[in-house]
């Protein structure tokens, strides 16, 4: 039985992380998860939140928008609309996040509006978690 997994995290801006990892939580859309080696074949939707690294070198956290996850026996894959380990989220930043998830309300159709307002109480869920407050 394997000890560790491959964990990699990309977005569109660049490759946040690939290390071996003892275990992964993620944001899933119908709730946590926690990934470790030799987890069943899983692909999920993220909603936004932390990701949580635990590896032998250490643990790491990234926040994340959104996106997908894969998860493998072997290993663990986050492609993320946008991600940031959490030491370089800033106020400024969770702003950003919850302006743009205030805009994409604002221009949401009947039937997307729920989603899009679950959006932004996660971000303004993930700020707290992060010590920042949702304006």
């Amino acid at each position: 039985m394997a000890d560790t997994m491959q964990f990699d995290l990309v977005s569109p801006e660049r490759s946040l992380a690939s290390l071996q990892a003892t275990a992964v939580q993620l944001p899933g859309a119908d709730g946590d998860l926690t990934a470790m080696p030799n987890h069943a074949p899983t692909i999920t939707t993220l909603r936004p939140g932390i990701v949580r690294v635990e590896s032998p070198e250490g643990n790491a956290e990234f926040a994340v928008t959104g996106g997908f996850a894969e998860v493998t026996a072997n290993g663990t894959s986050v492609l993320a609309e946008r991600a940031l380990p959490t030491s370089e989220v800033t106020q400024e930043v969770l702003d950003g996040f919850i302006s743009d998830a205030a805009e994409a309300s604002e221009n949401a159709t009947a039937e997307n509006l729920d989603e899009l307002a679950k959006r932004t109480v996660d971000i303004a869920a993930m700020a707290s978690e992060l010590g920042f407050t949702a304006r």
